[in-house]
């Protein structure tokens, strides 16, 4: 069986700007898909602690609002900083269960200052440790307002048995060079975490899948309007303008020939498992390979820059 993986997909929603609440979630879903025997369980966009759905339903780009400054610094008070052990608890039930985890966080990292926030994508692999935090190199539309734009540190790429994983965060899966950083680091399983809804994944899973000749999830959030606490800052004029339901999840997967392992799944909150056969993945391979036999890299090459950004650097004596 070295030549398969069995992996779940967690469409749920969070407990919305709750960080410890929704964390105690994305545990209960990691346990259960360690106790059906997953080895991969991977989880939506932004999910701790949830999308800034906010700024599209209250004038998010309205400036110096008490409204949008209350609500930003809510936020950021439950976003996740890595360096103080936001993350312990999910790593040591990784380990326990033997499983890699894909989790979508809101960071505040301490490397940055400490006040500004990022979309990122952890990879914890199956001992527990974090292996790599992807920050997303470009908030899209009014994710701008919130989240602050990333760098390529976490482009990275891992072993899980015979594949090679990697992943990226909503709308940077259409970019077409951090893709190829990707493919160019031996990537075979590509992981795209979304926010929710079946329109960004039903087209671009598939794509993907096609043009790396790799297996593709697409990872979706849910949120219903009942999905908001009671207790959330301005929580009326945020329902003024919420539909019933947000992000309708469309969880899904594409095999290595662009078609249908498992076509969207809308509208619940579910770990959706599937096991993935490797020798797939070597038998698309044998008519292209992007980054192997089909690639001219004396003509055109992409060069990657992995160092972590930050305004300050120490010249030690």
């Amino acid at each position: 069986m070295s030549n398969t993986l069995k992996v779940g997909l967690a469409q749920i929603a969070p407990v919305w700007l709750d960080k410890v609440s929704t964390i105690s979630k994305v545990i209960k879903y990691i346990s259960d898909a360690g106790e059906r025997g997953c080895e991969l369980v991977a989880f939506g966009e932004a999910l701790v602690p949830g999308y800034p759905f906010w700024l599209a339903l209250t004038g998010g780009a309205e400036w110096n609002t008490d409204l949008n400054k209350e609500l930003h610094a809510h936020y950021m008070q439950n976003a996740v900083t890595i360096e103080n052990g936001d993350l312990e608890q999910i790593c040591k039930t990784a380990a326990s269960y033997n499983i890699s985890v894909y989790l979508g966080i809101i960071e505040r990292p301490l490397d940055r200052g400490g006040h500004s926030i990022y979309a990122s994508l952890v990879y914890i692999d199956a001992t527990g440790e974090i292996k790599s935090v992807h920050r997303k190199l470009q908030p899209t539309y009014d994710e701008r307002l919130t989240w602050s734009p990333g760098d390529g540190h976490g482009l990275k790429t891992h072993k899980l048995k015979a594949f090679t994983v990697g992943g990226l965060n909503c709308w940077e899966n259409w970019m077409p060079l951090p893709r190829a950083a990707l493919y160019g680091q031996g990537e075979d399983l590509h992981v795209a975490v979304w926010p929710g809804s079946d329109h960004n994944t039903k087209d671009i899973t598939r794509f993907i899948a096609r043009e790396s000749r790799s297996y593709v999830l697409s990872v979706s959030a849910l949120m219903r309007k009942k999905d908001f606490p009671e207790d959330t800052p301005y929580l009326d004029r945020i329902l003024d303008n919420a539909p019933e339901l947000l992000a309708n999840g469309g969880s899904c997967i594409a095999g290595p020939d662009g078609e249908w392992v498992l076509e969207p799944k809308t509208g619940n909150e579910e770990l959706i498992i599937e096991t993935l056969d490797f020798n797939r993945v070597l038998q698309e391979r044998q008519n292209f390979d992007p980054v192997g036999h089909y690639s001219r890299p004396d003509v055109t090459k992409l060069i990657l820059n992995t160092e972590r950004q930050s305004t300050l650097g120490f010249d030690e004596d």
